[in-house]
């Protein structure tokens, strides 16, 4: 697999004339030479102002792509892996497209041909392992099979047959902290629009061990500029999170964590994959409706834990219901709620400080709350795992 650096002038497949069109482009110099052995990355663009700009940056990079054969792709896969340097360890991973769990994180890719990859037709879910237990796990299930009747994916398996794969492929990974993905796919089979030409939908999972530490410190959110996606797609899990991306970065351009999205009509609605709660002045917990937004598991379990605060007489109620974005700045507390961030409080959105600018009580006991209960509540939100 020896990569050859050959000049380019000595390539039959980089010609040094160029066609007379490209000489007249006023794009590209008319005089173009090579002298000595250059790399495609010594080349530039000339641009008519006399300016010049890198095609690509200026490292060395290898001009001839070798043909590998698969023993050469698999090494080179694994080569690349280990050179992979991440807080987040992948353990194992299913896929119904070879039939079995692998824990070799070289092998935990999909087809190209996958509809999920080039046409973004397939949905996803999770569920957190803690302490050997998946939590929520038939909860998170459930709303993965809704979501793939959404997106009109068809079953590989039963749902039955789904559980048993996804507990086996965290029995092996012997993971007691972490967490469980898992997509539906319409599967491979070729590169059209229409999944008309797909074999079969396809199940993967994969099991993470996420060394980050769990932060609880508040945060400050911003107003997304970036378009909310309609009902119809907010409302199910699908891979497609471009909008969520571009989301989240322009949060994290302007110093923020998260960025929210308002619905049509103006209402607050979601963050890019967390639910938002609030507190309002006479204690009472307030959680927009989940019409037009994803429903998450998480926070509908925090509503379920609220109510012991009711009973303790640290809420005054809880309400699901529309919620402007003045009835959310003057909010005593905000907080963002999610498999991934849990129980975060808001200090800040947009410019506006929120209560006293300090974590709140609620949010704190909430999380508390949230922790017990991922670690010791009932058989119906905690999956043990048998390794």
């Amino acid at each position: 697999m020896a990569f050859l650096q050959t000049p380019l002038s000595q390539n039959q497949r980089f010609p040094t004339k160029l066609p007379h069109h490209a000489n007249n482009s006023g794009v590209i110099s008319r005089n173009i030479s090579f002298t000595r052995p250059l790399s495609i990355r010594e080349l530039r663009i000339v641009r008519s102002s006399g300016q010049n700009e890198a095609l690509v940056d200026s490292s060395p990079q290898i001009f001839d792509v070798p043909l590998l054969s698969c023993s050469e792709a698999i090494e080179m896969l694994k080569v690349n892996r280990a050179k992979q340097k991440s807080k987040q360890q992948y353990l194992a991973m299913y896929s119904s497209v070879f039939g079995g769990i692998t824990t070799d994180p070289a092998a935990m890719v999909i087809p190209m041909d996958d509809h999920m990859v080039h046409r973004g037709h397939g949905v996803f879910d999770t569920a957190a392992i803690v302490d050997g237990y998946l939590y929520e796990l038939d909860q998170h299930l459930d709303r993965i099979i809704r979501s793939a009747s959404m997106a009109k994916i068809k079953l590989p398996y039963g749902r039955e047959s789904l559980r048993k794969i996804l507990i086996q492929t965290v029995s092996a990974s012997k993971c007691k902290k972490g967490s469980l993905r898992y997509w539906l796919s319409a599967g491979g089979g070729d590169f059209q629009l229409s999944p008309s030409g797909c074999h079969e939908p396809a199940f993967y999972a994969i099991v993470i061990q996420d060394e980050s530490p769990f932060v609880s410190k508040g945060i400050k959110v911003v107003t997304s500029s970036i378009p909310i996606k309609p009902p119809q797609f907010a409302t199910m899990k699908s891979v497609n999170y471009l909008p969520n991306v571009l989301s989240k970065m322009e949060a994290e351009e302007n110093g923020a964590y998260a960025a929210i999205w308002l619905d049509a009509d103006g209402f607050i609605a979601e963050g890019p994959n967390m639910n938002v709660a609030f507190v309002t002045k006479t204690k009472e917990l307030l959680m927009p409706l989940f019409d037009k937004i994803l429903s998450g598991c998480t926070a509908k379990r925090v509503l379920s834990l609220a109510e012991a605060l009711v009973r303790e007489g640290k809420l005054h109620g809880i309400r699901v219901g529309n919620v402007t974005v003045e009835e959310g700045k003057r909010a005593e507390e905000m907080m963002l709620i999610g498999s991934g961030v849990l129980v975060k409080p808001v200090l800040q959105w947009d410019d506006q400080v929120i209560g006293n600018g300090k974590e709140g009580p609620i949010s704190e006991a909430l999380l508390d709350l949230l922790l017990k209960d991922m670690k010791s509540g009932p058989s119906t939100v905690r999956v043990p795992v048998p390794y």
